[in-house]
């Protein structure tokens, strides 16, 4: 990988360990779609499985950080700049009905900003990455946000929440906002991979309510290593802790936010 350093080195040898077992997992889930029980409690098992993988790989390579873990929740570190961000699965849904769009997910947080980000996808082998001003990356090749500036051009990328979760009503109503101005909205399901694809240029803006920094940390320096803008829907910085985040081209930003800000249900 061209200008990868030693720190983004160690974090893409974890992100690789983890999803080989993924891998291996992701094909077994393939084949217990047919029972009745269904691949619940094995892909439960998976995802623990590379939980550990991950950390066993980055205590040894860095064992002063701290961790943010999904299931093990926060870790400290006797070094209080670093901590590592970790969503050894993210797109649990998608692996669990056999769809290849899910990722590991890892983050460097230094002084409590994203600072370098990895995230692979054992399924299609794109491994995105980043650290700060070194740019972003899709394998070995430099990847950019879109310049689109149309938004009847664009394509946004959204999470919706599933049962049992709070915020469809305004959710929705930001989608029929989108949608009313631009080419196209896509509901993927794994949120790391939709921020990767729009520093890529695949997506032009993302934007989803109710996350968690792990789901967003890597994403996040991948963007805005791509040149891109990432904020709080309502525009703060605050995003890895605030549970939303936007993520845009320069040119289409300011644009998207007043979209989801006029929704009617966003006003309540």
């Amino acid at each position: 990988m061209p200008h990868a350093s030693a720190l983004v080195t160690v974090m893409v040898g974890a992100a690789r360990k983890a999803a080989r077992g993924l891998a291996r997992d992701f094909g077994e889930v393939q084949a217990l779609q047919i029972s009745r029980k269904g691949a619940a409690d094995f892909v439960t098992r998976a995802d623990l499985k590379a939980e550990q993988t991950v950390f066993e790989e980055l205590s040894a390579a860095r064992p002063k950080y701290g961790f943010v873990m999904e299931e093990r929740g926060e870790i400290d570190g006797s070094d209080n700049s670093n901590r590592w961000i970790v969503d050894p699965l993210d797109g649990t849904t998608n692996f669990l009905h056999g769809l290849p769009q899910f990722a590991v997910s890892i983050a460097l947080e230094r002084d409590r900003q994203p600072y370098a980000g990895v995230i692979y996808n054992p399924a299609t082998d794109e491994l995105f990455w980043a650290e700060k001003g070194e740019g972003a990356w899709l394998n070995d090749r430099r990847i950019r946000v879109s310049g689109r500036r149309d938004l009847s051009q664009c394509v946004f990328a959204c999470g919706l929440p599933f049962a049992g979760r709070p915020g469809r009503q305004r959710a929705l109503a930001e989608a029929g906002a989108v949608l009313e101005k631009t080419a196209g909205v896509r509901r993927f399901g794994a949120a790391a991979l939709d921020l990767a694809w729009v520093a890529a240029g695949r997506f032009d803006a993302f934007w989803e309510r109710g996350l968690n920094s792990w789901d967003v940390a890597a994403g996040a320096c991948l963007v805005r290593e791509a040149g891109g803008m990432v904020s709080e829907i309502e525009g703060g910085d605050k995003y890895l802790v605030a549970g939303s985040i936007l993520a845009a081209n320069p040119e289409v930003y300011d644009s998207a936010k007043e979209l989801l800000l006029a929704a009617p249900e966003a006003q309540g």
